[in-house]
């Protein structure tokens, strides 16, 4: 018996039905493809990188060997089928029965690409000290004085900021007394709106001046601050120069030495909580005070940034990672750590623009 297929209304409407559907899948696929997907890998990204600072973070407290993987690219295909089918028992004298099916299929095939920061690009990004130019774009940025000058100084005049803690864990108790009251001087400045920050450079030597209103220049704060710098009282305008040889010893000047990122990194590490049993049996430095106490370091990054340890993977963390059979976390509570942690983040990637030429990649193709 002969089957006429457009004489078959049912079938006839199926497949051009499947063929419609086919189509107007793909033409929603890309923006729908978008709004989905961007969020998801947005949002990996942003907590993948977070992870790897806090991981490396808790590697320099053991002395490990920091490594940073940069994801350089992202690329997702995604793959659209359709099947339809159909079937007939035609019989004489008896109306046709007919079965209809089909499917639609979406198939996602994301490959990702890492760059490991190593040699040349390591030394460009991780070692060199950051410039004074950086450090007026984080304030001006919104970030608190007092953090960006106790994270990135390492010495103002003759007040330092324990200078040993930008590498390995130092033996000996670092006084840094007297710099964290000088940021916090200048943190009460900056909370009545009478202080500024501002980049400039003359003759190719960049300096950042710190101006203080002609009302707060003789603030009680703004007095404090002159005096534990040994500058000259009742100025508006005090100049921040890298320190050099050629540094003078004017009233308005200040002579910094600025740390680099790794240098921020051994810094903030310091204060890691690390189990008790990892310090009984030596894997980590132990700092003494002259008295021959034991010296805690949150003392100098406590208020900074707490990054706490457990057996059990906690509950409560915004951030963690899982290193030496320890849970190391940030409360998501904390918003103290939470603003240094997303200012080291900012920090790393202002570093990141110094890298040129290629670096070796690895691509791994996730999906199947």
């Amino acid at each position: 018996m002969k089957f006429n297929l457009f004489s078959n209304k049912p079938i006839l409407f199926f497949i051009l039905g499947t063929f419609a559907i086919s189509a107007g899948g793909c033409a929603k696929l890309g923006p729908a493809t978008i709004k989905s997907q961007r969020v998801n890998y947005n949002l990996a990204v942003q907590k993948t990188n977070d992870e790897q600072l806090l991981l490396n973070l808790a590697r320099l407290k053991y002395r490990d060997t920091p490594l940073f993987m940069e994801v350089s690219s992202v690329a997702s295909q995604f793959i659209l089928s359709t099947t339809g089918n159909a079937s007939a028992t035609l019989q004489d004298n008896v109306k046709g029965l007919f079965g209809l099916g089909g499917s639609v299929g979406l198939t996602e095939r994301p490959t990702v690409t890492y760059s490991p920061l190593q040699g040349n690009q390591f030394i460009q990004r991780v070692l060199t000290p950051l410039p004074l130019k950086n450090i007026a774009l984080l304030y001006n940025s919104g970030w608190s004085i007092e953090r960006i000058f106790r994270l990135c100084f390492q010495r103002m005049n003759n007040l330092t900021n324990a200078p040993g803690a930008s590498g390995p864990t130092p033996k000996k108790a670092p006084n840094v007394k007297e710099f964290i009251n000088v940021t916090k001087h200048l943190r009460e400045l900056e909370s009545l709106d009478i202080l500024n920050l501002s980049y400039e450079e003359e003759n190719d030597i960049p300096k950042i001046i710190l101006s203080i209103s002609d009302e707060g220049k003789n603030a009680i704060a703004a007095q404090k601050f002159s005096k534990a710098m040994n500058l000259k009282p009742g100025l508006k305008n005090y100049v921040i120069s890298l320190s050099t040889n050629d540094n003078n010893n004017e009233s308005n000047q200040i002579s910094v030495v600025t740390r680099s990122l790794l240098g921020i990194l051994f810094y903030l590490s310091q204060g890691v909580e690390v189990p008790e049993h990892d310090i009984r049996e030596g894997k980590v430095t132990r700092t003494f005070k002259t008295s021959g106490e034991i010296f805690d370091w949150k003392e100098v990054t406590g208020e900074l940034l707490a990054i706490k340890s457990d057996s059990s993977k906690p509950e409560n963390a915004t951030l963690m990672v899982f290193y030496r059979g320890t849970w190391f976390y940030i409360e998501d509570s904390d918003l103290k750590s939470k603003s240094t942690f997303s200012l080291l983040s900012q920090i790393f990637s202002l570093q990141a623009k110094k890298i040129k030429g290629k670096v070796p990649i690895l691509t791994l193709p996730i999906g199947r």
